[in-house]
């Protein structure tokens, strides 16, 4: 298994547009994926419906944690994919 940390950096979170963009990078890896707040409940997250669940606003930290063949691959690109932004204008 393979974790990191990372934040929102969105400004109105991780919205339906940004989630969207990151389930489609997590579904590019076989890995089982999994996120959450740190010390909160995890999440599968190539979810759409559960990673909205979370409500994710700008600023939260998150782990996001990977088990597979390709895990620190998967667990890099979705930390770097959130610290652009999801392709969203920053503030």
């Amino acid at each position: 298994m393979y974790k990191k940390n990372a934040h929102v950096v969105n400004p109105i979170g991780l919205h339906a547009r940004p989630a969207t963009m990151f389930i489609r990078t997590a579904t590019e890896f076989t890995s089982s994926i999994r996120i959450r707040r740190p010390g909160g409940a995890e999440v599968n997250a190539k979810s759409i419906i559960m990673l909205l669940s979370q409500g994710f606003t700008k600023g939260t930290e998150v782990e996001i944690s990977a088990e597979g063949e390709d895990e620190k691959q998967a667990v890099e690109a979705l930390c770097a994919l959130l610290a652009s932004g999801c392709g969203e204008e920053l503030d």
